[in-house]
């Protein structure tokens, strides 16, 4: 089974990637992010709390975005041909509770963009997404939060790790991202 994170800050197009790999490969797309923003959208006590969570940028609790994860991958584990998790994971801490208690990761595609370019795509995003994080003080404790945070995973997992930049087109993000994928299917046939 393949497992592959994907990590890059808020607005480094993980979606727009993850979008053409499920295109691509058929692997079963699990975006952190979407399923924190469904449970907020039931109304659950869960869901409220992760929303006050959510509208201070912090980050939501592990074992929260674990049980997530767990509960839509066991949803799938019959049809899918690997996992795509966008957005995940955002601590070392998660990638090792995740190996732990689900699978190995794979493969990890770090997209590389700077705090500006991730800034200007955000706030253009929120004029049109009603997201509540989308706004330029909350824009800006996310980025906080994504640096204190994202450079303990890269490192952890330096070895499976792939740097791509993420400054340029769709396109050409995504002829290094298809190297990548297609180097790891290649090894483990």
């Amino acid at each position: 089974m393949v497992i592959k994170f994907d990590a890059g800050g808020p607005g480094s197009g993980k979606g727009t990637q993850c979008e053409r790999i499920v295109a691509k490969y058929g692997f079963t797309h699990l975006s952190s992010g979407d399923l924190l923003r469904a449970e907020v959208q039931s109304g659950s006590p869960r869901g409220q709390q992760l929303n006050a969570t959510m509208e201070r940028g912090e980050l939501v609790p592990l074992e929260v975005v674990l049980d997530l994860l767990k509960e839509a991958m066991l949803t799938k584990l019959s049809s899918s041909k690997g996992y795509l998790l966008d957005g995940y994971p955002r601590e070392a801490a998660q990638g090792e509770q995740f190996e732990s208690e689900v699978a190995p990761c794979s493969l990890v595609l770090f997209f590389n963009c700077s705090d500006a370019t991730l800034t200007e795509r955000l706030l253009k995003r929120g004029q049109s997404s009603g997201r509540v994080d989308d706004n330029e003080e909350t824009i800006k404790k996310r980025l906080n939060t994504f640096h204190q945070h994202s450079k303990p995973v890269i490192e952890k997992y330096a070895s499976k790790c792939k740097d791509i930049n993420a400054e340029r087109a769709p396109d050409d993000i995504f002829k290094d991202v298809e190297t990548s994928i297609d180097a790891l299917l290649a090894a483990k046939a």
